[in-house]
């Protein structure tokens, strides 16, 4: 218990509010609950809390920015609480110095800790001059699996630590790494992207450190390196676990030294970037095949950021078909809309390109698609097209995967629900009004077809309230 600690809670839904205090009511001496900007300001006018809880969106502005100019200490740590889960808001937050951001719903152990650990230690000033622009950088989605990059994003925003973004091809790796620099330190610098898969091993060195006149065949003048070119900025290492073992040496004595010289050039040059590393291999397996430097690994991995593939971010999915549609028109292809059993098909695909595939195909259907609304047969069709594993189209296949939908929902809304009962009835009605329709509602020929005692039938049927004779 933090004795004589006083916390500010700013909520205004009463009932959030009500089980955030209930939760922490022995975290501190005092909570002070309010419900607005102007409560929050009248109430800073005459305290000095130990730290403030805040939520984003208030009734009369906004959480985060009108914090800047409360006149609170800037040494107040601040724990953000926002259902707003975009990287804005992660990054926002970061800006004003908060100690922790939580997206809603949260989880209550996860805030107390928070809270704690908080109360414990003073969040350092944050320097005016290190708040970064407000943008989604390219990144969409709000499943839980992008709130945790998000959040790691914004925690990398006051430092220059090296980091790996793990994830399946397609994932946006490329993107996470833009959006990692656009809110650091360096986003005044330059971007530089290296794919360690298509530079030929003999050239790798050479590309990445520069070479100078003369070093080796065809060297006709002295060349700058990707380190050279990031100076000040970020280098990105894309599928870094194809970077040949020899190339691995040189470049963990860069990064232990910060230093490096050109081929054929004996100059040291500081290496005066910040390196983000990027593969879609499963590194410790490399490490342990002795096809990947372990000392190097530990070196790139300080900070991981592992992203998730689309088919575990489904509900992502409708707000990235909407952002390529966005994309695409800005790139002059026709506005779309899609139908509701489009963006179903869409939903159920296993995606195993990831996000790159997804807007692939919705460009693709921009261009193909004869209305504005694009429809289900189109989906289909693009998608068999494709000829790719993940298309879904055979019934047994469709019919998990809609149970499978269907059941994550129930258990979210109705953990104690029972759900088999509910799903049997549903599943049950479907099969004996299709039976009941192909036999013309002779419930002795569907009971047969069903595999059922009639008398079963029958009492299915009333139970469903089904009429046999027009189902």
């Amino acid at each position: 218990m933090s004795d004589g600690k006083t916390i500010l809670l700013v909520e205004d839904d009463a009932a959030i509010a009500m089980i955030i205090r209930e939760t922490l009511v022995g975290e501190c001496g005092l909570l002070a609950s309010v419900g607005s900007i102007a409560e929050r300001n009248a109430w800073l006018a005459g305290h000095r809390p130990d730290l403030i809880i805040t939520d984003v969106v208030l009734p009369d502005g906004d959480g985060i920015d009108s914090l800047v100019h409360a006149g609170v200490d800037p040494a107040t740590p601040v724990i953000v609480l926002s259902a707003q889960n975009t990287l804005d808001t992660a990054v926002r937050a970061t800006g004003i110095g908060s100690y922790d951001y939580l997206p809603k719903p949260f989880d209550l152990d996860e805030l107390t800790a928070s809270v704690r650990a908080a109360l414990q230690r003073r969040a350092e000033p944050a320097a005016s001059d290190t708040n970064p622009p407000a943008d989604s950088h390219g990144l969409v989605g709000r499943a839980p699996a992008m709130q945790a990059v998000y959040r790691t994003i914004a925690r990398l925003a006051t430092n220059d630590l090296a980091v790996l973004i793990l994830g399946e091809s397609g994932t946006g790796k490329e993107v996470v790494a833009r959006a990692i620099h656009a809110t650091g330190l360096r986003r005044a610098g330059p971007f530089v992207a290296i794919n360690m898969a298509a530079i030929p091993r003999e050239l790798i060195e050479a590309e990445l450190f520069g070479h100078e006149k003369g070093a080796f065949t065809g060297a006709h003048s002295r060349s700058a390196g990707r380190f050279e070119q990031a100076a000040g900025g970020t280098l990105f290492l894309d599928e870094i676990g194809d970077m040949p073992l020899e190339a691995q040496t040189r470049l963990l004595r860069v990064l232990q030294s910060n230093e490096y010289s050109t081929v054929g050039g004996s100059q040291a040059l500081r290496a005066d970037v910040r390196v983000v590393a990027a593969t879609h291999r499963d590194m410790r397996t490399l490490v342990a095949d002795g096809r990947f430097r372990e000392d190097l690994f530990y070196r790139l991995n300080v900070i991981p950021v592992t992203l998730p593939p689309l088919r575990d971010r489904r509900s992502d999915i409708a707000a990235l078909v909407r952002h390529f549609v966005e994309v695409g028109r800005g790139s002059g292809l026709p506005d779309r809309q899609f139908a509701p059993e489009a963006m179903q098909w869409l939903e159920r695909h296993d995606w195993p390109g990831n996000v790159r595939e997804l807007g692939n195909v919705v460009q693709r259907l921009a261009v193909l698609s004869r209305d504005t609304v694009v429809t289900a047969r189109e989906v289909e069709m693009v998608l068999r097209d494709n000829g790719e594993s993940g298309a879904v189209t055979d019934p047994e296949s469709l019919i998990a995967r809609a149970v499978d939908d269907w059941a994550r929902e129930k258990m979210a809304s109705e953990p104690d629900g029972e759900i088999h009962g509910q799903l049997e009835a549903i599943v049950e009605a479907a099969l004996f009004r299709r039976v009941l329709r192909d036999v013309r509602g002779n419930q002795l020929e569907a009971a047969r077809r069903l595999g059922i005692n009639r008398n079963t039938l029958r009492k299915r049927l009333a139970q469903l309230e089904i009429d046999p004779l027009h189902p």
